[in-house]
């Protein structure tokens, strides 16, 4: 599967049902050459006018099942929802 395949797939939680976004991103181990984790944008502020500053991220081993149009994933989403890094290091 590639990568362009695998961000149109919506990612679920199955803990609750709720869809937690599309694939943006991975996390590579580059010395074993397989995924760590998938990236989703987090929830957006603002009634969505203003774009997510945290972000899931969910380890590969969270990964229930991936099927041709979702990703079942089994987290709470409170231990995979992160701060996002701002590009280049610059301060939020």
């Amino acid at each position: 599967m590639r990568f362009c395949e695998l961000k149109e797939k919506d990612v679920v939680n199955r803990c609750d049902c709720k869809r937690l976004g599309k694939v943006c991103d991975l996390i590579l181990d580059e010395r074993k050459g397989c995924i760590c984790s998938l990236i989703v944008p987090g929830p957006f502020r603002l009634c969505g006018l203003l774009g997510p500053d945290q972000e899931y991220i969910i380890p590969w081993n969270k990964i229930c099942q991936i099927g041709p149009d979702i990703i079942l994933v089994e987290v709470c989403e409170e231990d995979v929802l992160c701060p996002r890094k701002r590009a280049g290091g610059l301060p939020g």
